[in-house]
């Protein structure tokens, strides 16, 4: 840093003065940056609670005092509208209108949060209490076809629905997934603002809202009326109903690649399809993979299109390109409809057991999602190329 010394001239008054070079602007990074602090006073804690109070009195009185209305429900309602005006009117009094939005919006906001995860705890926790208590090896390795209706629920097993489950998905997966990607590089990367491209766009969204049943009755007509119940059936009714949803994920992470990459590629002379098959692909890799699991998460709790294809069958089918084959869907729906307690502590389990094999397919999806992009496994080595030779004019050979 250099200084530099000068003398200026004020009312004629020499005064030196020093000329320092500014420091380059650097960035600041992650640690640097200021947070928002959170801090919460005592007396703010006095009033939230007081308003709580005071709104559980006035809907005691309304729904057990004063009037004849009963019903934990709308009494639940009612304290809640009483509690946010009491707390606006209580923060307005206290610290101003401004104060009294920013505290009953972020109450608001907490209170939707809450009310989102209570549907989620609430069956999981059910989930968990009625079908953990039966759940044993048995039932991930025997079927239905020697159980009885006097036997308890330990007996027997969903070993014909799981391997039903996992035969059919894998028949969605190789039918929607290549056309899936093919029609999403399509819509990025081949005609992204084409007459064809606005189609084939309105199409996958006229798909995305197409109720199951009526994919299982399409496939019923024109597949299971010509060659009879199976699970490729069945797959193939799971194959339209994953398709949008792999292809509008996947559009999303294609178009979040970097034009520079496709540009540098096409500078080099690279062809356009072998910029797309060995750099935007991928880069996207990880993306592609979320999209293909969320499209299996959305398909392996559809029972509809699976009970008008495969129909269901109590014995373990390994071959589904002929009969019937069971589904886990399908053993929930029978088993719960059945009379018996014993059926419907087992569909509990199924229920159990399809919860867990969902959780695990959403929570690879967050894993793969928050992966960067797709690198090489083995790093690109470089050939050891000779020294270049110089030759100096006029110097002595």
């Amino acid at each position: 840093m250099s200084l530099v010394d000068e003398r200026s001239t004020v009312q004629g008054i020499e005064v030196p003065t020093e000329q320092v070079e500014a420091p380059r602007p650097t960035r600041p990074s992650s640690h640097d940056r200021p947070r928002r602090a959170v801090s919460v006073r005592p007396e703010q804690v006095g009033e939230l609670l007081g308003s709580m109070l005071s709104a559980g009195c006035l809907t005691w009185l309304l729904f057990f005092a004063l009037t004849p209305l009963r019903g934990s429900f709308g009494a639940a309602l009612t304290w809640y509208a009483l509690f946010t005006v009491i707390y606006w009117f209580v923060e307005h009094e206290a610290h101003g209108a401004l104060v009294a939005r920013d505290r009953v919006a972020t109450t608001l906001i907490v209170s939707a949060g809450i009310a989102t995860m209570v549907p989620l705890v609430l069956i999981i926790g059910t989930t968990l209490v009625r079908g953990l208590p039966n759940l044993t090896p048995t039932f991930f390795t025997e079927d239905l076809g020697a159980v009885g209706p006097l036997d308890p629920a330990t007996s027997g097993g969903a070993r014909h629905s799981i391997i039903g489950t996992l035969q059919q998905t894998l028949v969605a997966l190789v039918l929607s997934v290549p056309l899936a990607i093919l029609t999403s590089v399509f819509l990025t990367e081949v005609a992204a603002r084409g007459r064809l491209a606005r189609v084939v766009r309105f199409l996958v969204d006229a798909l995305s809202g197409l109720p199951s049943i009526v994919a299982g009755l399409f496939i019923y007509s024109a597949l299971v009326l010509q060659i009879g119940f199976s699970g490729f059936a069945a797959g193939v009714a799971l194959s339209i109903l994953m398709l949008p949803i792999v292809i509008r994920t996947a559009v999303e992470v294609l178009r979040l690649v970097p034009d520079g990459l496709r540009e540098a590629s096409l500078a080099l002379g690279v062809p356009r399809w072998r910029t797309v098959l060995s750099v935007v692909l991928p880069t996207a890799r990880s993306g592609v993979i979320t999209a293909v699991i969320l499209g299996l998460a959305r398909i392996v709790g559809e029972t509809a299109p699976v009970l008008m294809t495969a129909f269901g069958s109590p014995v373990v089918n390994t071959n589904p390109f002929d009969g019937a084959q069971d589904n886990l869907t399908l053993f929930i729906w029978r088993q719960i409809r059945s009379s018996s307690d014993a059926d419907v502590d087992r569909a509990w389990i199924g229920a159990l057991v399809l919860c867990v094999l969902v959780l695990v397919l959403f929570t690879a999806a967050r894993v793969l999602g928050s992966r960067g992009p797709g690198r090489r496994r083995r790093p690109i080595r470089l050939r050891r190329a000779d020294p270049p030779v110089i030759e100096l004019q006029g110097a002595p050979s």
